[in-house]
């Protein structure tokens, strides 16, 4: 009992119940619409997991909901909302289209110079919001939100303009094919390539019916650097005392407006470098017209959330959400159920994720049910105990 009691007052048991609810609540869902709940979750992890293309690809869509997950995370720690993760994202992937169209150098040059071009976007526009908030107290929650739409409406600019547009189609032109972050991508489609994966069954369908990358790999890095950054250096100690208290951080000598300003670039130079390496990662390697927000910077929201703002635990839970969204298409192909379960399950996480300190109050409970109990005991009368 009293494991579990510490267990219950640790972060992560906060996470792991709402996750349990929320597989509960789709499970009633499921069985109230007339579907099999256990079928549905085994077709469910299948569609996840089942295949080595499919284990692929959900790398590849946790690769951005991680990185745009690290920098809400990072921002979150220092005592900032960043929920303009989705217009950083937008503006990389911008840059990175331009910087990759005009430019065809070496890979060795073209892909570090792409790639950066995305950083230094979603860090610019990061870095704009803290001096907004820095300088005039403007909340990054409202100017965020508008530069998500000022972004979403210059990348259909940009797409529609007449030096980027591609003739005949909603998209820009592609990025130059050096600039592609797609592991092994001229070899695996060469006759030496073919006849290697050949031998390989599962690394032949991962490589070859996928476009695997190592965009996961460094969304990984970056993570664990976030952490390290926060919990390890002088800087990320500045960072969250500004969090945690601006008059005692500006009494000690800390610069407050000058960690603002550095933890949103920050911030968003993570969400920017996440534009950039879909655009260097994935097909069609372009930006294109947009209707509506793509989602990946409020499903980093999520991913964030669902890992306790922790930069390291956002990498176990983008994948956990990248195999809800990826597999979620097999439960409506194999047992007819509609995809919106899935959304359903994802909200009911991130709902339970948000209730504030509800795993320790019921450890806090458990504690004193056991008290109660044990005083109950004691005040017990000696002739009773005996009889």
């Amino acid at each position: 009992m009293n494991a579990l009691i510490k267990f219950l007052k640790r972060p992560i048991a906060s996470s792991l119940l709402a996750i349990a609810v929320g597989f509960a609540v789709a499970a009633v869902v499921l069985a109230s619409a007339g579907y099999d709940p256990g079928k549905s979750f085994a077709a469910l992890f299948s569609g996840a997991f089942g295949k080595p293309k499919y284990v692929a690809n959900v790398f590849i869509k946790a690769t951005p909901i991680l990185l745009t997950g690290v920098g809400v995370a990072f921002a979150f720690q220092t005592g900032l909302f960043n929920i303009g993760a989705e217009g950083q994202y937008i503006f990389g992937t911008i840059l990175s289209t331009l910087v990759g169209v005009t430019c065809n150098f070496p890979a060795p040059i073209q892909i570090p110079l792409v790639v950066l071009a995305g950083v230094v976007g979603g860090a610019a526009l990061g870095a704009f919001i803290g001096f907004l908030k820095a300088k005039f107290g403007i909340h990054e929650v409202i100017t965020s939100i508008m530069t998500n739409w000022i972004m979403l409406y210059l990348c259909n600019f940009v797409v529609m303009s007449d030096a980027f547009h591609k003739p005949n189609s909603t998209s820009a032109l592609p990025v130059n094919p050096s600039s592609f972050t797609t592991i092994l991508h001229e070899w695996k489609m060469s006759d030496e390539g073919m006849a290697a994966l050949g031998n390989i069954p599962w690394l032949r369908e991962m490589m070859l019916k996928t476009d695997f990358n190592a965009g996961f790999f460094i969304a990984v890095l970056v993570a664990i650097g976030a952490g390290i950054l926060l919990s390890r250096t002088k800087l990320g100690y500045e960072l969250r005392a500004v969090g945690y208290n601006k008059d005692a951080a500006r009494f000690s000598g800390i610069s407050v407006d000058r960690s603002i300003v550095l933890c949103m670039l920050i911030s968003g130079a993570v969400c920017g470098l996440a534009g950039a390496l879909n655009i260097t990662g994935i097909a069609p390697h372009t930006i294109t017209l947009l209707a509506a927000q793509e989602g990946y910077g409020f499903n980093g929201l999520s991913v964030a959330f669902i890992a306790g703002c922790s930069a390291v635990g956002c990498i176990p839970s983008s994948l956990l959400f990248a195999g809800l969204i990826y597999g979620g298409s097999s439960v409506q192909q194999v047992m007819g159920a509609p995809s919106e379960i899935i959304n359903i399950m994802i909200g009911t996480i991130v709902f339970f994720i948000a209730l504030p300190g509800i795993t320790p109050k019921i450890a806090d409970a458990i504690e004193r049910r056991r008290a109660n109990r044990a005083e109950a005991g004691k005040n017990v009368p000696v002739t009773e105990k005996e009889a």
